[in-house]
This record gives C-alpha cells, structure tokens and sequence, in this order.
C-alpha cells in the first residue's frame, strides 16, 4: 500500500481517538493513561496488528525534545509559586544530588552484579536516573487522592527539574563511550575502561554542568519576564494570536538558551513557571491551551516510543530488567531520596512515599535513543531494557500509588483544602490575593441544606462551581449543598481558612 498524507493523516487520527478512549480505561484500573499510549503504540507497530514499519530513532527523539519542551513549559505555568517556594531547596536536591546517586548506584549494580561494562552500566544508570510526575499526577488524580501539604508540590517540582541532570549525563557518557569507540578503532592506544577514570571524567564535566544549569536558570528567567511584558503590552488584533505568542516564546527560551550553551529544558520549566505565576492576558485561556497541547504532544510521544519499540527484542532482556527495575524501586531510589532528603524536615513515612512515587516515564526512552543514534555498542540492549524498565515500573509502582499512600499516612484528608482544575472560563476581577481553592462538604457539616445565601460568606468569597458526582454545578444565592459536594471557591488566605472552618464545624 502507497503512504500519502492522506493515508498518514488518517492513520494518526484513529490512533489519537483510539488513545483518547484508552484514558477513561486508565481511571478505572487505576494505570497512567501515558502507559496505554504507549501499548496502542505497540499494537500499531510493525509486531502488531496494524503492522506499521517504523524504526527512525532519530524522529522519535527529535519529537521527544520537542515534546518535553512543550510538557515543561506546560507545567511550569501550573505550577504555583507559593506552594513550591518551602520545598524548593529538597526539591532540587532530589533533582541533582538524588539523581546521581540514583544513576550511580544502578550503574555500580550493572557493573559488579550483571556484568556490564563501567560505561554500559553508568549510562544504563544515567538514562533511568529521572522520574515521571505526570504518569504519577494522572494515577492520583484518577483515583482521587490527595497527597498531605508539601508532599504534591514537591515531587511536582522534583519532575520538573530532574530531567536536565539525567540529560547532561546521558549525553556526557554517551560521548565518552563514542570517543573511546573511535581511539579503539585507530588503534592508536586502548581507551581506558575502568571505573575510577571514569568517575573522573565525570566529575571533570561539572563545571560544565553548572554553567549549562546556570545558564538555562538565567535564560529561562530573563525571557519568562520578557514574555509577560510583550504578552500585557503587544496588544494583538486578533484573540486567537495569543497562543501563537506564546509558543513562539516558549521556542525562543529553549532554542535561545541551548544557542548560549545553556540547558534548554530547565530554561523552559523555569520561563513556565515566571510567567504562570505573573498576571498576564487570557490568563486561563492560554494556560489551558498549552495544557491541551501539552497532552497532545504526550499522546504524539508515547505513540511513537511504542511504535519503535520491536516487542519480540525485548522479550530476551526481560529476565536482566526485572532485576534492574526491582533495584531501582526497592535500593537506588529509596538510597537516593533518604540521602537527598537527610537535612529536610520530613518523616520517613514521606519519604518512603516520594521514593514509591519515582515512576520512570517517557524521559527515560527518549533518553535511550541517544547511544542508538551515537552507534554505540550495546546502545540497542540498554533502548530495550530502559523500555522494559518503564512499563515494569508503571506497571507496579502505578497501581499501587493509593494503597501506598495510604499505609504510608500521607493522603490528605477529605477536609484539607486543595488548588483544582476546572472544566470552564472564569477569569473574575478579584485581588492578587485571591485564589481558586476546593471545600468538601463533609457528612454532618452544619451547611448541609442551606442554600448558598444562608451561609453569610465572607466580603470577597464567591463559589464559582459545585461538582456534585458526575455534574458541574454553576451556582446561585438559592443553590443548596449536599453532602460530599466540592466547591470550587475564589477566596484569599484568611477567607478561604474562615470558610474552611465553618464548613467542617
């Protein structure tokens, strides 16, 4: 059969579709929806029933890129401010200190248990070195669980911010095997293969590493201030130009900060972050715009990882990646989170949770697609067991995250106020005070049955939705509440722990 674009543009639809119906599957059994993406992927592969060629490593890693930048910028603009700034120093211990014990101590195992070579096993190690929050946000979300004060903030920033140290070491090392593949070849002397060299090596690249994050930070910052000022001053004829801004200046920060030798992915996150947390010009419509295409590019991603992968490789490596994944979840993350976390004020209950949460994700793959590209040895047994090691991982540590949480005492309770996402436009002209929080009314509450006029709110409080079981509820002073109902409020700080108060009294 010839491929026109015709035939493409219709393949790729029944595949979104086809994925977009899997999402509601993943709720019900409680899996990341990213994980059936990625099995759609498969099905549609050359091994599947859709028997689709494809084996371009190089585009499923440039739209990986792609796809991070678009994933980090949406995050950073939802991520508040407020709630990451007290966990901002464990955060970006868990992202640098975190991550290279955790790749140090996979890659030690692979060398000294499974017979790797040092390089092999410090870049397996690297390449599974980074966590995915939004496979773990998608399973708590499903599920409804609500994680204590800190806890979501702080894995939230810890995914936003690992990424960049997994890459730099990935890359690093990959370069380092490339370089002793070509001194091997010309024979001119053997290139060095023992650990302590290496470990040398690396530690020769920090300076380099620190002027790559210093760079990205700087970048990411200056253009996120930047892109506030255009966006409230350029005033644009045409509404649906926005978002086109915006791109533009997402694209501009990554490819500005890698043009200046910096790191690209943690310039986005950080430029993400500045302007969502800045007032700002169709405010609610541009960020849920790039939350949308942000889910698009997620879909895109996934379904291109599962149509690379040849499942038939993977079944000869899976005994060698049941071993790794199994360290990696019960040794190296663990380790790594306690060693990270050693000066911070949390309970060993919170960190054994932040080290279940540690799922590996798409970053992991499309990180191993660097030595496949590199033609490195062994590049395609590592692609193979990092592919395994992410489903193992989503697998397990996904559908376990509630009961986990759980055991572990760390969900939030009932009462607890929360941030919350909701399905409509509402940009009222309130203070910067003012936030957008969630109250469940809990059984017994002594609002049950009164209408929203007989509460006596706060000057300044307004209830903007009520999610009764399936419905959304846009309420009036008649409105009465039930038990169980959500209610989505637009309070600031002091009102909102009035309210809390009379609502759970």
């Amino acid at each position: 059969m010839e491929v026109t674009i015709e035939s493409v543009l219709l393949g790729a639809s029944i595949l979104l579709l086809v994925s977009i119906a899997s999402s509601k599957i993943s709720s019900k059994l409680g899996i990341p929806a990213l994980l059936l993406f990625l099995v759609v992927g498969m099905l549609a592969g050359s091994e599947g029933p859709g028997g689709f060629y494809f084996d371009n490593a190089q585009f499923a890693q440039s739209l990986g890129v792609l796809a991070l930048v678009f994933i980090l910028f949406a995050g950073g603009l939802d991520t508040n401010w407020t709630s990451v700034r007290p966990v901002l120093g464990m955060g970006l211990a868990l992202a640098t200190i975190g991550v290279l014990i955790s790749g140090g101590l996979v890659g030690i195992f692979a060398v000294f248990v499974l017979g790797f070579s040092p390089l092999a096993g410090l870049l397996l190690g690297a390449i599974v070195s980074s966590t995915d929050a939004a496979a773990v946000f998608a399973v708590l979300r499903s599920r409804g669980i609500k994680l204590k004060d800190g806890l979501a903030p702080l894995v939230e920033l810890e995914s936003g911010s690992n990424d960049p140290m997994a890459v730099f070491l990935t890359v690093g090392l990959t370069e380092l095997i490339a370089h002793s593949v070509l001194i091997s070849q010309g024979a001119t002397h053997p290139p060095s293969d023992d650990l302590g060299s290496i470990l040398g090596d690396l530690v020769g690249l920090a300076p380099e590493f620190v002027l790559e994050m210093g760079v990205g930070a700087i970048v990411g910052y200056l253009l996120g201030r930047l892109a506030v000022i255009m966006i409230n001053h350029i005033r644009l004829d045409y509404d649906g130009l926005y978002p086109v801004l915006t791109t533009a200046l997402m694209l501009l920060v990554y490819g500005g900060a890698a043009f200046l030798h910096g790191n690209g992915f943690l310039a986005v996150y950080i430029a993400g972050l500045v302007i969502g947390n800045s007032d700002f010009v169709h405010k609610r419509s541009l960020t849920r715009f790039h939350d949308g295409f942000a889910w698009l590019m997620q879909v895109a991603m996934f379904l291109v990882l599962g149509l690379l992968v040849f499942p038939s490789q993977i079944v000869p490596v899976i005994g060698t990646g049941l071993i790794i994944a199994l360290f990696v979840m019960f040794l190296a993350r663990p380790i790594s989170v306690f060693l990270a976390l050693a000066a911070a004020r949390l309970g060993w209950r919170e960190k054994a949770f932040i080290s279940w949460v540690g799922l590996r994700g798409a970053v992991p793959i499309i990180l191993a697609t660097f030595p496949l590209l590199a033609g490195i040895p062994s590049a395609a047994t590592i692609f193979n067991l990092v592919f395994f090691i992410v489903i193992f991982s989503v697998l397990l540590q996904g559908t376990t995250l509630g009961q986990a949480a759980r055991w572990l005492n760390v969900e939030a309770s009932s009462r607890s106020l929360t941030t919350h996402h909701y399905p409509m436009e509402f940009v009222p002209a309130v203070g910067a005070e003012s936030r957008m929080v969630e109250f469940t009314v809990p059984p017994g509450s002594p609002v049950v049955g009164r209408s929203i006029m007989q509460l006596g709110l706060p000057r300044g409080v307004l209830i903007v939705l009520i999610s009764r079981g399936e419905d959304s509820i846009v309420p009036n002073g008649a409105t009465v509440l039930r038990e169980d109902d959500k209610l989505a409020v637009l309070a600031n700080e002091a009102d909102s722990a009035e309210l809390a108060a009379r609502v759970a009294r």
